[in-house]
C-alpha cells in the first residue's frame, strides 16, 4: 500500500470516528417523496406539508387519475403530477396533494383554526391566495385556491406573521415594498413600508425580510443589514436599530434568524440573526466566496439595544435556525461558500450547530454529528412534535436534475436529526405529558401531569412551542413560550402534577395551535397539541 493510500485511509477513519463521537443521530425517513419541498409546514394533526414550484416540471409524485395542471403561457401542455405532498408521520406514508397556480419563492402562516394560509408565488401565483385545512390521517384534505379573494400586490419573496388578533400581516417581496392583511383590509389595502425599499441593494438583499411578533405587540423588521421596530397598527417605524456589520443577511444573501424563547415576565425578546453571504456573492455569481461565519444577537425590547456579534465554528449560507423545545437553538443545513440562487453555491455545510443562548459568549456553539446528504438551495427544517427536526428539499437547479453529473443533484430524501436530548441515556429522565388540556385561554391557571422514570428533582418545564412555515433559510411564524409553573407535586406511580399559568395575551403568543411540551432537565417529551384561544 502506498504512503498515500495510507494516509487518505487514515484520514477517513479519524473523520468517521470524530463524527460517531458527535452528539446527534441522523435517520432517513422517506427514501423519495416525490417531490423537493422547498415549502415545510407540519400540522396539528403529525402530517407535515411539503410544498416545491408548480412550474418546475415533472416531479416524481403522480397526481390521481384526470387530475391535471394547465401549463401557464402553453394551455395545449399538461402537468399530471404533483407539486405538494402530505408526509404522515405515523405511518411515513405520503399522499399527493393538488396545487394549481405558481407556489414559487411564496409564503405561509398557521390560522388560529388551524388552517394553514399560503400567499402569493410566480406568474399565475403572484397574487394568489391559498388555503390547506388539514385533516386527521385517512382523510382526504386538500388545498383550496381562494376565488372570492386575492392580494393587494402581488408577493414574491414574502414573509407572514400572525398577529395577536389572529389576523396575518404579509410583509415585503420582490418590487412589493409594503405590507398587508389576511382576512384582507379592503379600507387599507396594501400600505407603503419605505424601510424594505430603504435598505433594498442591488442584489435585492431586503427580501424575505425576518418578522418577529415582539410580546410589545410591534413588530421586528431586519432586512439586509438592518432592522426596525415596526407599530403596524399605525404604520409607522417607532425605532431604527443600530446596523449589523460583516454584511447582508437576507435574501439572497442567505442568514437566518430567531427570537429566543420569551420566559419570565415576558417583557424582554432578544433576536439572533446568523450567516449571510458576502456582497456581490450573488451580483457576480461567485460559487466560491467564504459565506459569513457571524452572528448578531440583540435585545429587541431593550432601552439602548447594540448588537452583541460572536462567531460561528463555520461560515454559513442558508443554514435553518430552529428553535428546540429547551429554548436552545439548531442551526442545520446549508454551505460554506457562495449564495443563494440556482447552482450558486459551493461546499455544503453538513455539520449542525448547536446554539445554548444561555452560555457566555465563545462558548455558545456546540459542533453536532455531521450529515451525508447535502441540504442547499431550497431546503427546509422543522421541528416535529417528538423533538427531531425534519431535514427536507435541496435542488439548487432551474428544473429537477437527478444523476451522480450534477456536484448537488435534486433531492427527494427526507430525514430526521435527533438532537442529544433524544440519545437513550437520557432515556430514564425523559418526560410523558399525560394530561394536557386541549384548550387554553390566555392566563389561565391549568394542571397538566406528566410521568418520569427517576424521580423528579426541582422544576420542570412546560413550553409551548408554535408550527411555523419554513422556507428559503427562515421559519415565519416560529416562537417558544416558556409558561410559568409552580413545583411538580407527587402523583404516586412515577406521575407529576403541575400547575401552569397560560401566556397572558397574544403578543406573547398569537392564538391557534401548538405543540406542548414538558422539558425536564433539559430533555423533552413528546408533544402534545393545544389550542390557545383568545
Amino acid at each position: 500500500m502506498t504512503s498515500t493510500k495510507l494516509l487518505l485511509l487514515l484520514l477517513v477513519f479519524f473523520t468517521v470516528t470524530r463524527a460517531a463521537d458527535l452528539p446527534g443521530q441522523w435517520e432517513l425517513l422517506v427514501a423519495d417523496a416525490g417531490i423537493s419541498s422547498m415549502h415545510t409546514a407540519v400540522t396539528r394533526f403529525n402530517t407535515v406539508v411539503l410544498l416545491d414550484r408548480t412550474h418546475i416540471g415533472p416531479s416524481r409524485a403522480p397526481l390521481p387519475q384526470n387530475l391535471c395542471r394547465v401549463i401557464p403561457g402553453n394551455p395545449t401542455r399538461k402537468d399530471c403530477t404533483a407539486h405538494s405532498v402530505l408526509l404522515d408521520l405515523n405511518t411515513l406514508t405520503l399522499r399527493p396533494l393538488t396545487i394549481l397556480t405558481d407556489t414559487w419563492c411564496s409564503s405561509g402562516q398557521f390560522l388560529p383554526d388551524g388552517t394553514l394560509l399560503h400567499t402569493g408565488g410566480d406568474l399565475d401565483g403572484f397574487k394568489k391566495i391559498r388555503k390547506f385545512v388539514p385533516c386527521e390521517s385517512g382523510a382526504l384534505c386538500d388545498w383550496e385556491e381562494m376565488q372570492d379573494a386575492e392580494l393587494y400586490q402581488g408577493r414574491w419573496y414574502a414573509t407572514n406573521q400572525i398577529l395577536p388578533d389572529g389576523s396575518v400581516i404579509i410583509v415585503g417581496g420582490r418590487t412589493a415594498n409594503s405590507v398587508e392583511y389576511f382576512p384582507p383590509r379592503k379600507q387599507i389595502g396594501a400600505v407603503k413600508f419605505p424601510f424594505l425599499g430603504e435598505v433594498e441593494d442591488n442584489q435585492m438583499d431586503n427580501l424575505y425580510p425576518y418578522v418577529h411578533l415582539l410580546p410589545t405587540g410591534e413588530l421586528f423588521v431586519f432586512a439586509n443589514n438592518k432592522a426596525v421596530l415596526f407599530d403596524y397598527t399605525t404604520h409607522r417605524v417607532t425605532r431604527n436599530y443600530p446596523v449589523l456589520e460583516g454584511g447582508p443577511r437576507n435574501y439572497p444573501s442567505a442568514g437566518s434568524s430567531v427570537m429566543l424563547a420569551l420566559a419570565g415576565d415576558y417583557s424582554s425578546a432578544t433576536v439572533v440573526v446568523c450567516g449571510g453571504a458576502e456582497y456581490g456573492a450573488y451580483l457576480q455569481r461567485l460559487t466560491d466566496s467564504p459565506a459569513l461565519g457571524s452572528c448578531g444577537r440583540i435585545e429587541a425590547t431593550g432601552s439602548d439595544p447594540e448588537w452583541e456579534t460572536e462567531n460561528m465554528p463555520f461560515g454559513r449560507i442558508m443554514g435553518d435556525m430552529v428553535t428546540l423545545p429547551t429554548g436552545e437553538v439548531m442551526i442545520i443545513n446549508g454551505a460554506q461558500a457562495g449564495t443563494q440562487g440556482f447552482e450558486l453555491a459551493s461546499e455544503p455545510c453538513l455539520h449542525p450547530l448547536l446554539y445554548r443562548p444561555d452560555q457566555p459568549t465563545g462558548l455558545r456553539f456546540m459542533t453536532l454529528n455531521p450529515a451525508s446528504v447535502p441540504r442547499m438551495y431550497h431546503s427546509t427544517a422543522n421541528l416535529l412534535p417528538d423533538g427531531r427536526i425534519l431535514l427536507a428539499g435541496s435542488n439548487p437547479h432551474r428544473f429537477y436534475k437527478f444523476g451522480t453529473e450534477f456536484p448537488f443533484p435534486t433531492e427527494l430524501r427526507i430525514e430526521a436529526f435527533s438532537p442529544e436530548y433524544l440519545s437513550p441515556d437520557k432515556e430514564n429522565i425523559r418526560p410523558v405529558l399525560v394530561e394536557v388540556p386541549e384548550r387554553i385561554e390566555y392566563g389561565e391557571v391549568f394542571e397538566v401531569v406528566a410521568a418520569v422514570e427517576l424521580p423528579v428533582v426541582g422544576m420542570m418545564e412546560i413550553n409551548f412551542a408554535s408550527a411555523p412555515f419554513a422556507t428559503h433559510s427562515f421559519s415565519q411564524g416560529q416562537r417558544l413560550v416558556k409558561l410559568s409553573v409552580e413545583t411538580p407535586a407527587v402523583e404516586g406511580g412515577g406521575m407529576y402534577r403541575i400547575k401552569c399559568v397560560a401566556p397572558p395575551n397574544g403578543r406573547v403568543a398569537p392564538p391557534g395551535y401548538y405543540m406542548a411540551f414538558a422539558v425536564y432537565l433539559g430533555v423533552p417529551s413528546v408533544a402534545k397539541w393545544v389550542q390557545l384561544l383568545s
